[in-house]
């Protein structure tokens, strides 16, 4: 069972449905319900407020929270108790995405490079820190969540920076992390039996507009995959591997990602998520030739027994945007969404529903997610554009320049 709504959790549990499993949804939000209803039962929380009860009448195998909002739920400690086994790491190992400070710290004790960083408490501070170390710095939240209220703030200048300190809210301070530059990369493994286990390196298009314009969105417009075991780029060598005495430690079981920007010829690390990820999690699980075997092994702490696909090393994925986005107070009716040819690729909708008589519309602001799957990364662009361009709605839009900048890892 999925925890979670929209294309996510669609693309998660599709992939598991085809290699056989028996899959449903608990549904987390108040939006997107309608297309993990594609692939098995739904359950949304208003009807069911703790889905502890639900899971043992099911008869759960595997969960498999979309976010890690789980461990604030006040059912969180009944959900471990049922020892039903989680594709998520748990108790300290959870600190790694949710707090980013802490993750400063782990990357200074392990002597892994993270790029300057400051913690304020609130404005006035925040200020103090600019001046005392002049730079443009990537503004963030403390504490990482959806609900979050500051969400992740780009700023290429000092000015930049300086205009934003005056319109944040520090209701749980601010996280100011020095920019970089724009060559980023992630690499996604699974750590378990205390090891690590690389499975693909990814690049994701935060930006709303082609070319890398606009703000960076609320999810990402587009990205690609690797299947990548032996870790050719040293992403997984250079910064997850000086963690493992740490993943030993706190029992660390279950994916992670890194996310990082190529800087003075080293790897810097932005983030760790213990997620497969919104953009690459879905990629991924088509990649793999057992992908239920491979997250029930690792929700077990046990070595997963990773066998990708032969005919498959790439994935593209294309997010089809909605009126407004990624403005989202601008708000619009809901806009017919037509499919004007056959698809053959995976289409993961999103903010859609259908209406009585069939037709689909528009409930929201990001429509759908057009993945594909191919040997070479041309071949999966290629089939990503092919589809998204046979799914029409008045005022979308998507990314036209996936896989034709940022890749390879570390380039411009």
């Amino acid at each position: 069972m999925v925890l979670g709504v929209g294309s996510f959790a669609l693309g998660t549990l599709r992939p598991l449905a085809d290699a056989g499993a028996t899959v449903a949804t608990y549904l987390t939000r108040a939006y997107a319900h309608y297309p993990p209803s594609l692939v098995g039962p739904t359950f949304s929380r208003d009807q069911f407020p703790n889905p502890c009860p639900l899971l043992r009448e099911w008869g759960a195998d595997l969960v498999i929270p979309m976010s890690i909002d789980w461990a604030q739920a006040p059912w969180c400690d009944e959900l471990l108790a049922t020892r039903i086994p989680l594709f998520c790491a748990t108790g300290q190992g959870m600190l790694l995405e949710r707090e980013r400070d802490f993750a400063r710290r782990l990357c200074a004790e392990c002597r892994v490079p993270f790029p300057a960083t400051r913690v304020a408490a609130n404005r006035l501070e925040a200020e103090r820190v600019l001046a005392e170390h002049p730079r443009p710095y990537v503004i963030k939240n403390p504490l990482c969540s959806p609900t979050s209220p500051i969400h992740t703030i780009l700023c290429r200048t000092l000015a930049d920076t300086r205009a934003w300190l005056e319109h944040i809210d520090y209701a749980e301070g601010v996280f100011l992390q020095e920019y970089l530059g724009h060559r980023e990369a992630g690499h996604l493994a699974l750590v378990s039996g205390g090891e690590i286990w690389s499975l693909a390196t990814n690049q994701e298009y935060k930006r709303a507009f082609t070319g890398g314009h606009g703000v960076v969105a609320g999810a990402p417009l587009g990205g690609l995959v690797e299947a990548d075991p032996e870790d050719r780029y040293h992403l997984a060598r250079e910064l997850l591997a000086p963690l493992r005495p740490w993943f030993r430690e706190v029992n660390f079981h279950g994916p992670v990602q890194v996310t990082a920007v190529r800087h003075q010829d080293r790897w810097h690390v932005i983030e760790y998520n213990i997620r497969l990820g919104v953009t690459s999690g879905a990629m991924i699980l088509r990649l793999l030739a057992n992908p239920i075997e491979v997250l029930l092994a690792t929700a077990h702490n046990q070595p997963p027994p990773i066998r990708f696909r032969r005919e498959v090393r790439f994935g593209c994925t294309v997010t089809l945007a909605g009126y407004g986005y990624p403005y989202v107070q601008l708000q619009g009716p809901p806009m017919p969404v037509e499919v004007t040819g056959d698809l053959d690729c995976d289409v993961w909708w999103n903010e859609v529903a259908r209406d009585p008589a069939g037709r689909l519309h528009s409930t929201g602001h990001r429509l759908a997610d057009v993945v594909a799957v191919g040997p070479t990364l041309e071949a999966a662009v290629a089939s990503a554009y092919r589809n998204i361009a046979r799914i029409r709605s008045l005022g979308s839009y998507y990314r036209t320049d996936i896989g034709r900048c940022l890749w390879p890892p570390g380039s411009d």
